[in-house]
This record gives C-alpha cells, structure tokens and sequence, in this order.
C-alpha cells in the first residue's frame, strides 16, 4: 500500500496557463475567474449570512443591534486566536496539489479537522472568561446583558466554524471551489429558517440568532466531511490519511499561529474600534454594526477574489514555477482592488436605501441612526481600493508561505497608529478609556475617519512586502 504522502502519479500543470498563437504564455483570465467566482459567492453568502443575521436581530430593538456590535468582532477574534492553527491548510493543500502529491492534500485537510476538535476546551474558557472581559469597556448594562446571550452558544460552535474553515480551505486548494459554495449556500439557507424558528417562535430572542448559526455550521461539517471522503478516492485517498502525522501537525501550525495573529490583531483592532463606538452611545453604536455589515459586501467577495490568489499562488510554487506566481499574484491584486473599489463607491451611492430596511421605524432613534450611517458608508467608500491591495497581497503572500512579516506590519499599524488615531478622534477629552487623554469628540465618524488612515496605510504596505520578493526563498 502507498504511503499517506505520496500518489500513483505526480502530474505537474501551472494554473491559469495558456500560450497565444506564437506560443507566449499569457495568464487565463476565465481560469482566474473560474476559480474565483464560486468563491465570490461563497463569501458573498457568507455576508449575506452576516446581514441576515443583524436584520433579524433589528427586528427586536436598536439595543439587541448595538449588543451584537459589542461582540461581533470579539467573538471572530476568539475564532481566530484558537481555531486560527487550522488556516495554514489552503497553503498546504494547492503546493502539494500543484506538485502532484494528492494525498498528501487530503492529508491537511484531516489535519485541519484534528486541529478544530482539539478547540473545544479552550472556546469553553473563553464563555467563563468572557464576563469579566465585557466589565472592563464600560458598556451599558442592557447592551451587554444581551451581548453575553449571544456569546455563549456563539463560542459553543466554534470548533464547528473552525472544521468548516479547514474543510473549505482543503477544497480551494485543490480548485474545487464549487464545493465549498455548495456547502455554505444549505448553512446559510439553514440559518435563516433556524433564526425566525428560535428567535422569534420559540422565543429564544438575541441568543436564537447564536444557536442557529451554530446548529447550521455542525450541518454544513457533515457535508464537508462526506464530500472528502467521496471525491475521487483513487486520487485523494482520503479513507488512508485520515491519522495525524507529527511533522505535518508542525507545518501547519508554523503557517497557521502567524496568519491567526494576523487576523486575531487586525480583529481584535475592530474590536475595539466598536466597543469605542458603542461607548458612545446607542446611535453610534448601531450605525457602525449595520455600516460594518454592508462594507463586508465589499470586502468578503474581495477576500473571496484574494483567496483564489492563495490557490494560484500556492500551486504555482507546488508546480515549481515561481515567476509564474508572481505573474498570478499580481493579477489577482488588480483584480480585487478596482473590484472592491467600484463596489464601495456603489454601497455609498445606495445608502440611505439600504439602511432604512435594517432599522425598525418605530425605534425613537431610527432617524439619527440612518442619517449617521449615510455619512459613515461615504467614508468606508473612500478605503475600499486600498482595503482591496491590503487584503490581495496578504493572501498571495499565504500561498507562498510568507505569513510571519506581514503579522508584524499589522501589529505596528495597529498600535502605532489605528487605535491611538480611533481614541483620539472619537472621544472629547474624559470621555474615552484613557483619563486625561486628548480628543477631539467626533464620535462615530472620527473613529471611522481613523479607519480610513490606517487601511491607506496598510494597503501600501502589504504590497511594498509582496513586491520585495522575499517569498520566492521560502520553502516548506
């Protein structure tokens, strides 16, 4: 019998190839796309999922709204700082496919399944913990009330978001992009008919809108599951690599802790951001929830574009060309910035529409709530092109493996620059966290001004990163 690593035959091919009349080879533009639009759609479902959720929660009150913006980012930061091990399998998964080596693919995507199970323990001491953590900013006592209704079955499902993540990650790398979509399309339509079934039916309310999400992830694990052992097992064998191997274990965390500390500083920043906001106070706090919600109409199906080039990128270098994936690479960035940028300008010209459908009319603050939102969406128009650059060249940099500087650009753009500019800007002086500190009182739109700097600060930097080069040296 064949080791789990290896394969009956290793048949190397460059991605998105094809060669013009005089037999130049030209990047496939409709390979490109192929590969990316289901994954466009996958994380426009995944937005939509995220809308779907906040427009049922408005449904109850304004506060029920501005709790779940007490905790949206904190609860992706603990999904990230303890599933986070599972992200280095894309990488992993397209370089052995681009080298031929198919069992060694289906043998991350397992790794990545062993690591989501090993989560539990700690996403329960995040429940215990989370209290405490949520008395330290202040909020007002039926805001957060609420927020921790939500939190706990939230983080219950986390090893279940943390399998789908490395299930999805192992289908894209592979190309199979389709799959994936498929699956997130019954886990969002599962989700909708769980949310009015326990929030409004059975009375569950802000906490109905957790467990559905929950319930409908564990739906959607069983579905990966099976399709991984279904999908050509001649080719894959997934039946045979299923056991942990110790030196794979360690690649993928190698990958995996930098680019979860990436995401986990980057989220944990937003995190902040909004609990600044909703310090302010009700309006405040619930216009940047519904303003975040429509900006990931942008950007997750940019991030959906940016993860084709971890595919491409990766199996480019699997397959042993890496000019080609710098060829690759810097397609995909262009692609995913004008496409964000355009969809930006488009969600700021549509914005007052928009907003009046996610605020209940009879709430007495639904006026000032849709007028603060009207401006914010201008200035989230504003960052989109160079959110686009930020999150593109990140993610060709993960197909190369190039994770642990870009983890350090984050970090010195977060703490030098957006949340001493987000302090400042939204606070008046003995308003914010810091006594004594400086501000300037501009609520909401000061903090969203902040966002803006530090994302035209990001995105030059990421690119500058993947222009130097230094990825081509690495090898894993």
């Amino acid at each position: 019998m064949s080791a789990p690593g290896a394969s009956p035959q290793r048949v190397r091919t460059l991605p998105a190839l094809r060669h013009d009349a005089t037999g130049r080879r030209r990047i496939d533009q409709r390979a490109i796309l192929a590969l990316a639009l289901p994954l466009v759609l996958n994380t426009t479902v995944q937005a939509l999922l995220n809308l779907t959720d906040t427009w049922f929660i408005g449904r109850l009150s304004t506060t029920a709204t501005a709790a779940m913006a007490a905790v949206h980012w904190l609860s992706l930061l603990a999904l990230f700082l303890i599933g986070g091990v599972a992200m280095g399998v894309q990488t992993l998964v397209a370089q052995a496919f681009g080298a031929g080596r198919f069992r060694r693919a289906s043998q991350a995507a397992w790794l990545g399944q062993w690591a989501a199970l090993l989560t539990l323990p700690a996403f329960l001491a995040v429940i215990a913990l989370t209290p405490r953590i949520l008395g330290l900013f202040g909020l007002p006592p039926a805001v957060e009330t609420l927020a921790l209704d939500y939190w706990g079955p939230r983080m219950v499902g986390g090893p279940a978001a943390t399998a789908l993540w490395a299930s999805a990650a192992y289908f894209n790398g592979i190309g199979r992009t389709r799959i994936p979509l498929a699956i997130t399309v019954v886990v969002a339509a599962t989700n909708v008919v769980l949310n009015e079934l326990l929030i409004f039916r059975l009375g569950f309310g802000i906490a109905g809108a957790a467990w559905a999400t929950t319930i409908a992830q564990l739906l959607g694990v069983v579905l990966a599951i099976a399709t991984l052992l279904w999908l050509e097992p001649r080719r894959f064998a997934a039946h045979l690599t299923w056991r942990p191997r110790a030196a794979r274990v360690g690649a993928l965390v190698a990958l995996g802790v930098p680019m979860a500390m990436t995401g986990c500083i980057d989220i944990g920043a937003a995190a902040l951001f909004q609990l600044m906001q909703v310090r302010i106070g009700v309006v405040d706090g619930a216009a940047t929830q519904i303003v975040m919600i429509f900006t990931s109409l942008a950007y997750m199906p940019g991030i959906g574009v940016a993860m084709a080039g971890t595919t491409l990128v990766g199996q480019a270098i699997g397959a042993g060309d890496r000019d080609w994936a710098a060829r690759l690479g810097n397609r995909v960035i262009l692609i995913v910035s004008v496409f964000m940028g355009g969809l930006g300008i488009v969600m700021a010209l549509l914005g007052t529409w928009l907003v009046s459908r996610f605020v209940n009319p009879a709430d007495p603050n639904a006026g000032a709530v849709i007028a603060l939102c009207t401006t914010l969406l201008w200035i989230a128009a504003a960052y989109q092109f160079m959110d686009g650059v930020n999150f593109a060249s990140n993610f060709c940099l993960r197909g190369a493996g190039d994770v642990r500087v870009p983890a350090v650009l984050v970090f010195l753009l977060v703490t030098l620059l957006f949340l001493p500019l987000t302090h400042l800007l939204t606070f008046a002086p003995g308003q914010g966290w810091i006594a004594g500190a400086p501000g300037l009182g501009l609520g909401a739109t000061g903090g969203w001004l902040a966002l803006l700097a530090y994302v035209v600060a990001l995105g030059p930097a990421m690119w500058l990163r993947w222009r130097h080069g230094a990825w081509r040296h690495i090898r894993l």
